[in-house]
């Protein structure tokens, strides 16, 4: 089943919540780029590399940053800098588990060739690289990604709407069931009248079919057929993982960024994520408000927004999380990978349906009247 190119999930009837932004992209958030590369030309391999850069493939400083794992079944490379220093330098990169070494390896070799000074290409010797485990559709163990195609993912990085689905380091995602990969999604929010954006991009590769939910419908449970096709020697499909990247232009400190980070959880529980014992549900959260740099000897004032008023930050952050993996999943098309295993994309008319069909309830529940029994006790 080949998916209509360009759907996404709002194309369908599905409802979210708060205000998205131009794109309803991580892209929204001013200076980030995203470069991609995606290796899917014969049934062995269905891998790729996803590039962000915070603030765009030419800058030389970093981002206040924190790194909060729900359930650490996975590998962020990077993550100890991270805590300790508040921040990093250069791109994340999400790619297949067995790919962590090459996608690090080739960057920094691309740093070599790219950036001539000598203190810009030290801030950048801790690569920060992300997994996933694709090895259901794609021949890990064969080792196709090469570093032709990290390069590629690196110099192909740029502003504007990002591709989701069988793309990039989502290419050999299995997610719910369904095939699954990359999606993204953006919210603004407003503090003392200045407007903010929340960008989410997701490698989404986790959970079970029965658990999955969309805009509050258990649409894993109520979807009719396209269950995973097993041949006999394939055994079953392992349950993966999901990178969740966060990316805000609010200033915010570290200690911050590590709260807007586990608000990554909320968004993930309300599409039916609960953190199986083999995921890594990794998530990382940077902001680009406040440069960082290496070897300033002067006090460096950083602003931020006041610890007690993150409440908008931490919705707009769950919002677009949710949202951003029901993206991925839309945006997917069916894949058939080695051994002849056949893991199939959404599909879109039941999904249209389902949200039809329920759209009235929802609405009806959030204007039911209280409890009778509750307001007689109060």
């Amino acid at each position: 089943m080949k998916q209509a190119k360009n759907h996404r999930a709002r194309d369908l009837n599905v409802t979210f919540d708060g205000q998205p932004g131009a794109l309803n992209a991580i892209t929204d958030v001013a200076g980030i780029e995203v470069g991609l590369s995606t290796l899917n030309n014969n049934v062995d391999a269905r891998t790729g590399v996803t590039a962000i850069f915070p603030r765009g493939r030419h800058s030389e400083t970093g981002v206040a940053a924190a790194v909060f794992a729900f359930n650490g079944t996975g590998e962020l490379t990077g993550a100890h800098h991270i805590r300790e220093f508040g921040g990093f330098f250069g791109p994340v990169l999400l790619t297949g588990t067995l790919s962590v070494g090459l996608v690090s390896d080739t960057y920094l070799r691309w740093v070599g060739k790219n950036i001539c000074d000598e203190d810009v290409r030290f801030s950048r010797i801790l690569p920060v690289v992300a997994e996933t485990w694709d090895g259901n559709l794609n021949d890990s163990w064969g080792f196709h990604l090469k570093p032709e195609h990290v390069e590629a993912a690196l110099d192909s990085a740029r502003s504007g709407p990002v591709p989701e689905g069988n793309v990039g380091g989502g290419t050999g995602m299995v997610c719910h069931g369904f095939k699954g990969g990359t999606g993204t999604a953006s919210r603004i929010f407003t503090h003392l009248n200045e407007k903010y954006t929340v960008g989410v991009l997701v490698q989404a590769n986790y959970g079970q079919r029965d658990d999955l939910m969309v805009a509050g419908v258990p649409v894993g449970r109520l979807i009719q057929g396209f269950a995973p096709e097993l041949p006999e020697k394939t055994g079953q499909v392992v349950d993966g993982s999901i990178i969740v990247v966060v990316a805000t232009d609010a200033p915010l400190q570290p200690s911050q960024l590590e709260r807007v980070a586990k608000r990554a959880t909320v968004g993930l529980a309300r599409v039916g994520g609960f953190g199986g014992s083999l995921s890594g549900d990794i998530f990382l959260a940077f902001s680009t408000a406040n440069a960082l740099k290496l070897g300033e000897s002067e006090l460096q004032p950083k602003l931020s927004l006041p610890n007690d008023q993150l409440d908008d930050l931490f919705h707009a952050t769950a919002w677009a999380t949710e949202e951003a993996i029901v993206n991925a999943l839309v945006a997917a098309d069916t894949t058939q990978g080695m051994h002849g295993l056949r893991i199939h994309g959404i599909p879109h008319d039941q999904l249209k349906q389902l949200m039809q069909a329920n759209r009235g309830m929802q609405v009806s529940a959030i204007n039911a009247p209280l409890n009778n029994e509750h307001e007689k006790t109060t």
